[in-house]
């Protein structure tokens, strides 16, 4: 709703100032249109054949992403416009963009085996697509409801990152052969189901980068720096993909446990009622 300006009363209509919901700022727009960029020219580049420049534009769309929610939290500048726009820009950079570079990469190669296999290829990386604009969307629906500390389904950037780091890394395969070809379209699928999953995955949103960390912590950091630098597609390839397949892991583990000690109550008496 709009509001007034304050001062004297006259017979022109009073200027009317837009409410911060409806305002557009600057500044973490600007980061949100260079998530779009990012994703923008990782489709390009895919195109072109350059799948390392596809793939590291896909992460920097990722810095952009995170910088202009907390700058817009920092600077309240907080908007309506900026929460669609950020929503529109994820689904260019974290929804077509890698399901683009997936089928520029890899369908081309497998039709040679067969219009089956170039089929199963294209179905791939549609559904990934799919998923990631059906991710954005429940999101987008929940958001004011969920416990902050934690996503419902694998977030659409990590998605996204595990997909194009993949094709980043294994970019150097001619002739990857059919086994590597199916690997990379199950890969690209299994991403997208995550996403539309209910697994929790923890959103490290509750970490405070004020408080202090011991040495050791500083040295870890320093590792880790080291590796990213070193080969950079496979340290994110890693990093990523540990977080993709923690959540089901865990919910595994669980369910296990679960019925180890269901199974040990039940083997004590006969009569003994299942656990709920």
């Amino acid at each position: 709703m709009s509001t007034q300006q304050s001062g004297p009363e006259t017979d022109s209509a009073p200027a009317r100032v837009p409410s911060r919901r409806r305002a557009i700022y600057l500044l973490p727009n600007l980061f949100t249109t260079g998530c779009l960029f990012c994703g923008f020219y990782a489709i390009v580049a895919a195109i072109d054949g350059h799948f390392d420049r596809a793939g590291s534009a896909v992460f920097a769309a990722m810095l952009f992403d995170t910088l202009d929610g907390r700058v817009a939290r920092l600077t309240n500048t907080e908007s309506a416009f900026g929460k669609e726009y950020d929503s529109l820009a994820d689904m260019v950079a974290f929804g077509l963009a890698p399901a683009i570079v997936t089928y520029q990469w890899g369908v081309a190669r497998i039709a040679e085996y067969g219009s089956v296999w170039a089929r199963f290829g294209w179905v791939a990386a549609f559904f990934y697509a799919a998923c990631a604009a059906m991710r954005l969307a429940r999101f987008n629906v929940r958001s004011g409801g969920q416990d902050k500390r934690y996503f419902e389904g694998l977030p659409s950037p990590s998605a996204a990152a595990c997909v194009s780091a993949f094709i980043w890394s294994f970019s150097e395969w001619r002739e990857p052969g059919l086994p590597g070809l199916i690997l990379t379209f199950v890969v690209t699928a299994a991403a997208g189901a995550l996403m539309v999953s209910r697994f929790s995955y923890p959103s490290f949103k509750g970490i405070d980068l004020t408080k202090p960390i011991s040495f050791l912590w500083l040295v870890l950091i320093a590792v880790v720096i080291s590796a990213f630098a070193s080969d950079p597609p496979r340290a994110f390839l890693v990093c990523f993909g540990t977080y993709a397949l923690s959540a089901p892991l865990t919910w595994l583990v669980r369910r296990v446990r679960r019925k180890h000690r269901h199974d040990q109550r039940g083997g004590g008496s006969s009569d003994s009622s299942p656990a709920a």
